[in-house]
């Protein structure tokens, strides 16, 4: 059975590419820019060679190229000029719209050359921050809006998985400790969107400090124990799903009593279950952050 999504709605491409479904439709008419099939029973969709080609020409638009001029280009020529702008400015859009491709077709080799061409010109953290975190945030919103299937973010989420293990080991063989703190990476009971939590691991590693991931659903009784092996302890964990919102004060409540109570302890968590309440309310040794970047800084 073929796994491969190649039918899009003109939603479908309004999501994936943030171009409004009534621009499309302009660029379809005025400019012949697309051309949408049909199925047997008459609806129109949209194969994957024209959501391939509306990316692009989505990019050239975006780099300053009237959708004028970009109409009398011809088709063919118009993926390679994309790659003569990727290599001189905006690779990160463009790496965005490969890594996209490279899901949708659950295409390895593209992914792998693509993040591979990133390699050449950036660091890893810069290639997470500024590529790849968009990226997962438009996955969360593919996902949530049925354009994407929950296979098609496993896949891709599995690559970057590798690429954040792979990363961390080259730092953990050559890492020089600088301080006694220890940092315990951990996601509560049932979640396991654990890609957030990995990167922080490795930023910990980077800047010299112990760090212990513990991965995801652990139980807060199940983090006891490490108390008795580390004097100065901060524990790490990322909210995406879980606790759901309703229970998290409680949640939190329950860390609070069990882990920091009259102890050398604190606990940072970011995610964003923690939208629904009010972080001036937390308990002393719980700080909250916005973001993954701001919680390094923190380091």
């Amino acid at each position: 059975m073929n796994n491969i999504k190649d039918r899009f709605s003109i939603k479908d491409l309004e999501n994936l590419t943030g171009i409004k479904a009534h621009t499309i439709r302009i660029w379809e008419k005025r400019y012949n820019l697309l051309e949408p099939k049909r199925t047997e029973t008459n609806i129109r969709y949209y194969d994957l060679a024209n959501f391939q080609k509306l990316l692009n020409v989505s990019y050239l638009n975006n780099n300053g190229y009237k959708i004028s001029k970009i109409a009398t280009i011809d088709s063919q020529k118009i993926p390679q000029l994309v790659r003569e702008i990727a290599t001189e400015s905006n690779m990160e859009s463009h790496a965005i719209n490969a890594f996209k491709l490279s899901m949708l077709n659950f295409d390895q080799s593209l992914f792998y050359k693509t993040y591979d061409s990133l390699l050449n010109e950036k660091a890893f953290q810069d290639i997470f921050y500024n590529i790849l975190i968009p990226f997962l945030k438009e996955i969360g919103l593919l996902w949530q809006t049925d354009t994407i299937t929950p296979a098609h973010e496993h896949f891709v989420s599995t690559l970057i998985r590798q690429k954040i293990l792979v990363n961390t080991e080259k730092i953990q063989a050559k890492q020089m400790r600088t301080s006694n703190k220890t940092f315990v990476l951990y996601l509560p009971d049932n979640e396991i969107h654990e890609l957030g939590l990995m990167f922080i691991n490795y930023e910990i590693i980077r800047h010299g400090y112990r760090s212990i991931f513990l991965g995801p659903s652990v139980p807060i009784q199940s983090l006891r124990d490490i108390k008795n092996y580390y004097d100065e302890i901060i524990f790490v964990s990322y909210f995406t799903v879980k606790p759901e919102k309703e229970n998290l004060l409680s949640y939190i409540e329950e860390f609070d009593d069990a882990l920091l109570k009259n102890s050398n302890t604190s606990f940072w968590v970011l995610g964003k279950m923690l939208d629904g309440i009010d972080k001036m309310q937390l308990p002393e040794h719980i700080k909250p952050f916005d973001s993954i970047k701001a919680l390094i800084k923190e380091l």
